[in-house]
Formats: structure tokens, C-alpha cells, sequence
């Protein structure tokens, strides 16, 4: 099974990342491990719908969630419907799937609270690393951008002038984000302390590692979730998180939901408005100080 032609339309014609990109090739080549043992059947333009529902059951069997498996379906469907725009196939095994059911997760924030304890803590400490750390935090929750977004931000992409930071998100979509004072204070800061670096390999990104390489997305979350641990008590300390509080306190302080939608890159209001969740409670409140039969 040749899987070329369909990653390089995954890269060029839908500009997935490559790390989507990686995943997707998984799938299919788990799939295709499954529909070759199982029925012996080694060409996936032959499958029918009856193959990939016992591929979807073994997966449940195995005690895979929902969601994991519905990811995995849609690698299929992508892989289905590119199969059917190059006319390999005349009809789409996967039609009529209706994907299996979820619960929604409701993702927990920080609080203002618990993110102010961490910028004081980073605050407190000297030194390259403690800087650059101090400097991730406060990109994350000032900008609500996403972890490969941070890792792969460019010295280019700061505007000092107009205050602001480009960012490349998902598909190559381009998104210009203020930057609030204290953040380019730390940026600052920042600039001075990775300019006395011995060596830098990757002089183009902003943020890298002591030995002048850029940072990667596992570096990332260990700096967050070393941090956060020590201000908060959540079972999830993540980037994403951090992500997260961002849209959830803007939102709470009255923000436009359509002006946060374009701050956070997302092709939906409906990605959105998992955010507002999290509202109900400040809702209330001016629900009940506001309504005029409630004075």
C-alpha cells in the first residue's frame, strides 16, 4: 500500500502539519495491518463497510475511548475521500458512518489566581532557562497560542513597534496578536539573556534551549506542568490549559466572542463556544445584579 500520493495531498493541497500528517499514516497502516489479517485483504480500495465496523469494534474491545476511535475514523474518511477525488474508487465505504458517541469534556481553567502565583514564582528566579521559562507563560496566557505555534515562533514574526506577534497556526492561516507590555518586558529581558548564549544553532526562533537549539513541544509541557504544580491543585496541567484560561478570562471579562474566536485561529465559532462553558457562573451573577425583576 502506497500511502505517497495521499501524504503529500495531506501537506500540500490541505497543509496539515507533519505531525498530523504522522498520525493519519498510523491510522492506515494499523487499519491496513487489521484488513490484511483478519479477511486477507491487502488493496484498501476493496474494503466494504463491514470490514472497517469490525476494525471499529476490535478497537473498543481493546479498550480504546470513543474519541480515540472516532479519530481514528477520520483518518480513514480523509484517506476514502481522497481515494474518490482521484476516481481509485466509485463509492465511499464510510458514507453513511455515524460517528460513536462522546462526552464532552469540560476543560478546567486556571484561575487568575493560580496563573498570577506562577508568574510571581518565575518572577523570583534569575538566569537564561528561568527568563525563557517565564517568557513561555506569559506568551501562553497573553496570546492564547498553541504549543507548536510558541515552539516554532520566529525572531521575525515580534513586531516591537507595533506590538504585536505573528503567528503561523493551523493550514498556514496567519493571525497578528497583541502583545501586552509586560510580556515584551520579559521578551526584553529575555533577548539579553539568550544573546550571552556560547553557541546558537537555530538563531531564526525566538525561544530555544541552553545550548542555543529551538525548544521542542515535550520541553513545553514539562515547563508548565512543573509550574503549575506547584500553584495548583488540577489533575490537568498542560499548555493547553493555558490556552484555554486565556479564552475563559477574556470571556468572563465581557470580551467578544467573535474577537476571541480570531485571537485563538479558529476556522469556527463553534470551536469557540466550548470556552463559554465555563461562563454560567458569571452569567449568573450579572443575570441576578442586571434583570430588572430581580431588583
Amino acid at each position: 500500500m502506497s500511502l505517497i500520493a495521499f501524504t503529500d495531498y495531506l501537506s500540500l493541497e490541505k497543509k496539515y502539519s507533519p505531525h498530523t500528517i504522522v498520525a493519519y499514516k498510523r491510522d492506515l497502516e494499523n487499519f491496513a495491518a487489521f484488513a490484511k489479517e483478519d479477511y486477507d485483504v491487502l488493496n484498501l480500495t476493496e474494503i466494504n463497510y463491514s470490514i472497517i465496523r469490525s476494525w471499529i469494534v476490535s478497537l473498543v474491545d481493546e479498550g480504546i475511548s470513543n474519541r480515540s476511535v472516532n479519530r481514528k475514523v477520520s483518518s480513514l474518511k480523509t484517506y476514502y475521500k481522497f481515494l474518490l477525488k482521484t476516481k481509485q474508487i466509485e463509492v465511499n465505504p464510510l458514507a453513511k458512518h455515524k460517528s460513536l458517541k462522546t462526552s464532552k469534556k469540560l476543560q478546567v481553567p486556571f484561575s487568575e489566581k493560580e496563573i498570577a502565583q506562577v508568574i510571581e514564582l518565575l518572577h523570583e528566579t534569575e538566569g537564561f532557562e528561568a527568563i525563557r521559562n517565564k517568557l513561555i507563560v506569559e506568551l501562553f496566557y497573553a496570546t492564547g497560542m498553541r504549543r507548536a505555534e510558541l515552539v516554532n515562533l520566529k525572531l521575525s514574526d515580534i513586531d516591537l513597534a507595533q506590538q504585536t506577534v505573528k503567528v503561523l497556526g493551523k493550514r498556514n492561516k496567519e493571525r497578528i496578536i497583541p502583545l501586552l507590555k509586560p510580556v515584551l518586558k520579559t521578551y526584553q529581558e529575555y533577548i539579553n539573556e539568550r544573546s550571552a548564549l556560547k553557541k546558537i544553532e537555530s538563531p531564526e526562533y525566538v525561544l530555544l534551549s541552553s545550548k542555543g537549539v529551538k525548544i521542542y513541544e515535550t520541553l513545553v509541557y514539562r515547563v508548565i506542568n512543573s509550574y503549575f504544580s506547584i500553584a495548583s491543585e488540577k489533575i490537568k496541567r498542560s499548555p493547553h490549559i493555558l490556552r484555554h484560561s486565556f479564552a475563559t478570562h477574556l470571556l468572563n471579562e465581557g470580551a467578544d466572542i467573535n474577537a476571541v474566536k480570531e485571537l485563538l485561529g479558529h476556522s469556527s465559532l463553534a470551536s469557540t463556544q466550548v470556552y463559554t462553558h465555563n461562563n454560567i457562573a458569571k452569567l449568573k451573577e450579572v443575570y441576578g445584579n442586571t434583570h430588572p425583576r430581580n431588583l
